[in-house]
């Protein structure tokens, strides 16, 4: 076995090259590891997927910081290490730019990889996110506050995939930096065949910062004009003016949100009264969302509900409960069961079909943990009532398993069950029928496309290890990078 040595140049050169499919492919890797780490699919005791707690050790002499971040999945396990400033840090010292590196090794434990973390961590947050943006039905107009490497991976995946959708990305920067300056030469780097074939070619791309006269007016066009809604900074307050959003113009139509820049408690993105807004169609002390709230106010989406709770300072400054929280992996999977629905073969031929009022029933009895999901009550019930429904009581909250990681969150009967109509349900499947099920509302579809989903990630070390995994295998077949043979 080899072990690939891979520089931060190296990465790039390999994730710039990717094709369509090679892009889509990563999506669906990742789809499939955040739906096992959130769904419980795949558990801790079977030893497949775990996302321990990370370690933080801070440096006296240096007053550095430095992460250890553990995952496993079926594929191997990797270790990511970064160092950076410390909290204690003096004004009159230099700031330290988070270093480090990723190590990737077999499921034997033979290292495969050691990887530098830089664009490695800007890509697979992006990549995350696209998660939500596939779907979605507008992506005309982007904007993103920000313009390092998360912003522009953010957007140069967005164009990779719906590239052919795109015709306007406004990139908003609180000052004058060298980056504001470059992000748009990286842009127009990508060579012309590349942008043709990704169908971006005539994208307008424009940046505006405070110099600019018209500063606050633009920040207010751009914002409500954007479809998508990138949030890229490490700001300690809100990046634009909730009633942009709030009000009843910026209401008119539903966008995707997505803030990752923000990873402290005391940080801020995401103005506090758009998350209220996400969360304030509530009925009963449990505070849940109904099915047509979700479409119209939002609902809002975090990469990893543990961590949410502890890091994102937006969510805890807007005091919001881990009832009213979806995980990303959580939607991955009842998405994937709709789309099974939908794919069903024609009505002439009798096949297993489930209709979207099937999937609306089960949904509502689905008990994700009345602690730690809001995804059961969306479609119109309470955790409580789910509970009762299921003849059973509270479950509870997601907590740290052996050796402080994610306990394996308990499922409910109902959600077996889902699945075994997706793949066993008998219908005679008549056209008349079938029909009916097809103009039956999607509310999920429709939410999920159309509505407003606000995404918070603070990020998870299994992300890492499942793009790191995929690097290192496009490096060993475009002969990239160092190759280390017989490293075992």
């Amino acid at each position: 076995m080899s072990l690939t040595v891979l520089s931060d140049d190296d990465i790039r050169n390999i994730l710039e090259s990717l094709t369509s499919s090679e892009t889509e492919a990563l999506v669906a890797q990742m789809r499939s590891a955040l739906r096992e780490y959130s769904t419980g699919t795949q558990n801790i005791d079977a030893g497949l997927v775990h996302q321990p707690e990370r370690t933080v050790v801070q440096s006296n002499a240096t007053n550095a910081t430095t992460l250890f971040m553990p995952s496993i999945n079926a594929d191997g396990h990797a270790v990511k290490v970064v160092t950076l400033s410390g909290g204690n840090t003096a004004p009159d010292q230099p700031a330290l730019k988070p270093t480090g590196s990723v190590t990737v090794f077999s499921p034997q434990g033979v290292p495969t990889g050691f990887l530098h973390a830089k664009t490695l961590t800007a890509f697979r947050t992006a990549l995350a996110s696209s998660c939500l943006l596939t779907k979605r039905q507008h992506v005309r107009t982007l904007t993103v506050f920000g313009s390092g490497l998360q912003a522009y991976w953010h957007v140069r995946l967005a164009l990779m995939l719906r590239g052919d959708k795109v015709k306007q990305v406004y990139v908003i920067n609180r000052q004058f930096s060298d980056s504001a300056r470059a992000i748009l030469k990286k842009f127009y780097a990508v060579p012309l065949e590349t942008r043709e074939r990704e169908g971006w070619d005539t994208v307008k791309f424009s940046v505006l910062t405070p110099s600019y006269g018209e500063y606050e007016r633009l920040t207010k066009e751009y914002v409500r004009a954007a479809d998508v809604i990138y949030c890229c900074t490490p700001s300690h307050e809100p990046l634009f003016d909730p009633s942009i959003l709030t009000n009843t113009n910026g209401r008119r139509k539903g966008r995707l949100v997505v803030a990752i820049g923000s990873y402290k408690p005391e940080m801020r993105e995401i103005p506090r009264e758009l998350l209220e807004q996400a969360v304030r169609g509530t009925h009963g002390s449990a505070g849940v969302h109904f099915h047509k709230h979700a479409t119209e106010g939002g609902v809002v989406v975090v990469d990893t509900l543990d961590g949410a709770m502890k890091e994102a300072g937006e969510i805890i400054e807007a005091g919001i409960q881990p009832n009213q929280l979806v995980e990303l992996g959580e939607l991955v999977m009842i998405r994937q069961a709709a789309e099974e629905e939908d794919s069903i073969a024609s009505p002439s031929t009798p096949v297993s079909t489930l209709s979207s009022a099937d999937i609306s029933s089960d949904l509502e009895k689905l008990e994700l943990n009345s602690g730690s999901s809001a995804m059961s009550s969306i479609y119109g019930r309470n955790s409580t009532e789910a509970s009762n429904a299921e003849g059973g009581g509270g479950s509870s909250g997601v907590g740290a398993g052996e050796g402080g990681g994610r306990a394996s969150p308990k499922r409910s009967g109902s959600y077996t069950s889902l699945f075994s109509k997706v793949h066993k349900r008998r219908s005679s499947s008549q056209g008349s029928d079938r029909s009916k099920q097809q103009n039956q509302p999607d509310h999920l579809a429709r939410w999920l496309t159309s509505g407003n989903v606000i995404y918070k990630s603070v990020g998870l070390g299994l992300m890492d290890l499942v793009v790191g995994t995929e690097i290192i295998r496009l490096a060993q077949e475009k002969g990239i990078g160092h190759h280390i043979e017989n490293f075992s």
